[in-house]
């Protein structure tokens, strides 16, 4: 690993699984070393798959393979900014589509509880306005959702929702 600082990820079993996909799903994401265990350990044996290294948009992660019992909440979460509707639909169902949940004001939690905001770059443009009323009408629009409509928070800004 060449940064100092991983995100480390804990999966049960399923570290590589999970990398493959986010590799596949995101830019400038891929799977890199694979590190088998040397002996025997509480949540496999030796042999078995125990880290991946990967990145996810540039940012180094570990996958460890430590078992059950270790549940992932909103604590922490990939937030992905997007350009455009057509962004913020294929990233949503990707992650929704393949054993995902949905989840409130653009975020979601991928099979393995991982959390990811998709967030479209006029969603943060909006709800961060200078004029109060705008932003204000943006988000009580974006509290309405799950998946972001661009379209929508648009129209909300400008009052005309």
């Amino acid at each position: 690993m060449a940064s100092k600082n991983t995100i480390c990820l804990w999966y049960d079993g399923a570290a590589l699984d999970a990398a493959t996909f986010y590799a596949k799903t995101f830019p400038d994401s891929a799977v890199g070393a694979v590190h088998r265990a040397p002996g025997d350990y509480p949540a496999g044996k030796q042999g078995d798959v125990l880290m991946v290294e990967f990145t996810v948009m540039g940012i180094p992660c570990l996958g460890l393979n430590g078992g059950p019992g270790v549940e992932h909440n909103e604590a922490f979460s990939f937030q992905v900014l997007t350009e455009d509707q057509a962004e913020t639909d294929r990233l949503w169902e990707t992650i929704v589509g393949n054993g995902g949940q949905e989840r409130e004001c653009s975020w979601c939690r991928d099979k393995w509880g991982i959390s990811w905001q998709i967030t479209p770059r006029a969603l943060m443009e909006a709800v961060t306005d200078l004029d109060q009323a705008a932003a204000k009408r943006a988000f009580e629009a974006m509290m309405t959702m799950k998946k972001i409509d661009i379209a929508a928070i648009e129209a909300a800004r400008r009052g005309k929702a």
